[in-house]
């Protein structure tokens, strides 16, 4: 398999989707047009929370072409950086919240063999 962060390769790929698709494409490019636009948000605000979601989703390309954006936004390299360290509390944060579904579990089957000894 060639190298998927190849520039000429994923121009190749962009181009191949536009055909295959073109009326969605078209209204995908739209979107992020629309979404990455000036609006409540900064372009710079929304390029920093791309960085950041892009580091918890793990897409290479995103990471590499919205830091680049963010940077041309005005973005600093410390600001990013506090944003991946974001990324990275939430992820972990949410492995942390969801033990609650573990313990909740434990508790169900300890109670249920708890039941099973009382009878026998």
């Amino acid at each position: 398999m060639q190298n998927p962060s190849d520039r000429e390769l994923l121009k190749t790929i962009a181009s191949q989707r536009r055909e295959l698709t073109p009326d969605v494409s078209a209204a995908f490019q739209a979107f992020q047009s629309k979404v990455f636009a000036e609006g409540a948000l900064s372009a710079k605000s929304k390029q920093i929370i791309a960085v950041a979601v892009a580091h918890v989703t793990q897409c290479q390309q995103c990471i590499q072409s919205h830091t680049k954006a963010a940077l041309r936004a005005g973005a600093t390299p410390p600001e990013l950086m506090e944003a991946v360290w974001v990324a990275a509390e939430m992820r972990a944060g949410g492995a942390y919240a969801h033990s609650t579904v573990m313990l909740a579990a434990i508790n169900e089957e300890q109670s249920a063999q708890g039941a099973q000894e009382c009878r026998s």
